[in-house]
């Protein structure tokens, strides 16, 4: 724990960045960066300035892309150093410090749609062994009427069509998902799956819940959201770095477990930090609008907290907060935070605490667009209730009373007059907050100017040097 709110900094110089295709001649970056693709669109768009973000895995390639770029399009390549966040976001802010006009991501992806810059995605065609990951399926899905959803990340998604063309001949229900970048153009068919950049159709009478899953990567942030989303489905893997296919044994209900109990911690804050995740994806400031609603008429304070990405360190400057939410990407939102000071909860598990509207049903939603209204899972809040009608409710950590009900928008604003109070005989004023009480609290509170009360006095000069040999140490005979 002690690590976690410190660090020297040695691990971050002495870190060796390796490039994925460290094993491929140099003559192969046109095809696995898809130079022909990537130039075509900077043409085709008349951008004069582009920006190109790499992963930490592939910068070491950024210097010879960047090259071959401007000498094939005449436009002014710059590369982003450090993301503002996630790097499977696309890094708007950075983009535009520069003036991009475009933006190339490289590398691993989210596909959350983004606000105002044009993208253009190049996954990175990482090696795929078909006829290995053909056998494996095979293996693990040995009834040739098996109803079976394909899903891959996005780095091998180059070689789902030659897998297609080995399997669909033997498997008549099996369903290749489709990426998609950026919204879906029309709505929904019935049937039709659109999340995390994939888009497929159930044909099933039974819905997706007859269906297995099968997913080509390796283990991460990307197959747990898909896990916990579609949690009724059985999943399985191919990892094509190891080349062994599993029955994946994650116990989602223990992870499930994990995220509920945090919807508890949840119903005990009194003061929420929302974590501003990301400055890209469409739709954060609706949300972030909706979370601080939702947290005013459920009678709690909130602050809204800009700190790029969240580490214990960060976080543990704000001790008053008893919880943070977190406003990112699919991918992002399911922060690990048993490292943290405090728990990071998803929009969804805050509106599950927040929301008497909000029923459990067993399914988990990792996307905050979908909470939003006029989207497929959002709910309503219901009428403010009395607090006298209110149904008591006992905290399940702390076994103490606490308040379910929510507040009249009308009245749970306090008039501006009730939030100062007469400081001392001076009638000075001061502003009450949760903050400022947590503050004063404290044993230490920082330094106070204590007019009047401190005498003068002169300066004097003290030590000189530095702290491992000052130039006074050592002059004093014993």
């Amino acid at each position: 724990m002690a690590a976690a709110f410190s660090s020297d900094g040695e691990a971050a110089l002495r870190r060796e960045l390796r490039s994925a295709v460290a094993a491929a001649p140099r003559s192969d970056l046109d095809g696995f960066y898809e130079m022909g693709r990537a130039a075509a669109f900077v043409r085709d768009g008349g951008f004069r300035k582009v920006a190109l973000q790499f992963p930490d895995e592939l910068l070491a390639d950024a210097v010879g892309v960047a090259g071959r770029m401007e000498a094939a399009t005449g436009a002014q390549m710059y590369v982003l150093g450090d993301t503002t966040y996630g790097s499977c976001c696309v890094d708007e802010v950075a983009a535009e410090h520069v003036g991009a006009e475009a933006v190339l991501h490289y590398g691993p992806a989210c596909l959350s749609p983004c606000r105002k810059l044009p993208v253009l995605h190049i996954f990175g065609q990482q090696p795929l062994d078909v006829g290995r990951c053909t056998e494996v399926f095979r293996e693990l899905y040995p009834e040739q009427q098996s109803c079976v959803v394909v899903l891959s990340d996005v780095v091998y998604a180059h070689a789902m069509g030659a897998l297609e063309q080995q399997l669909c001949p033997e498997y008549p229900n099996i369903i290749f998902s489709r990426l998609v970048c950026g919204d879906p153009p029309g709505p929904a068919v019935p049937g039709e799956e659109r999340k995390f950049g994939r888009q497929f159709l159930v044909k099933a009478a039974g819905g997706l819940q007859d269906y297995a899953m099968f997913y080509v990567g390796a283990e991460g942030l990307a197959l747990t959201s898909f896990m916990l989303t579609w949690n009724c489905c059985p999943f399985s893997s191919f990892n094509p770095i190891t080349g062994c296919g599993r029955r994946e044994t994650l116990n989602v209900n223990r992870a499930l477990m994990r995220r509920l109990y945090l919807v508890e911690r949840a119903r005990d804050a009194g003061v929420v930090g929302i974590l501003v995740g990301t400055l890209g994806v469409a739709g954060y400031l609706t949300v972030l609008q909706h979370l601080r609603e939702l947290l005013r008429r459920a009678g709690k304070r909130s602050y809204t907290l800009a700190v790029g990405k969240p580490n214990p360190a960060k976080l543990a400057n704000f001790l008053e907060v008893d919880i943070f939410v977190l406003v990112a990407c699919a991918q992002n939102s399911l922060l690990d935070s048993s490292d943290f000071y405090r728990p990071v909860v998803t929009p969804y598990e805050l509106e599950l605490a927040c929301n008497p509207a909000r029923e459990w049903t067993g399914n988990y939603l990792t996307d905050f667009r979908d909470l939003l209204p006029g989207a497929c899972a959002h709910v309503e809040l219901p009428p403010a209730v009395p607090a006298a009608e209110a149904v008591p409710d006992v905290s399940l950590i702390t076994g103490k009373m606490r308040a379910t009900h929510l507040c009249d928008p009308l009245t749970s604003q306090l008039p501006p007059s009730t939030a100062l109070a007469c400081r001392d005989q001076t009638r000075a004023l001061a502003e009450i907050s949760p903050a400022a009480s947590f503050l004063e609290s404290r044993s230490w509170q920082g330094l106070e100017q204590q007019l009047g009360q401190t005498p003068v006095s002169k300066a004097v000069q003290g030590r000189r040097g530095i702290a491992i040999a000052y130039e006074d140490e050592g002059c004093e005979q014993p």
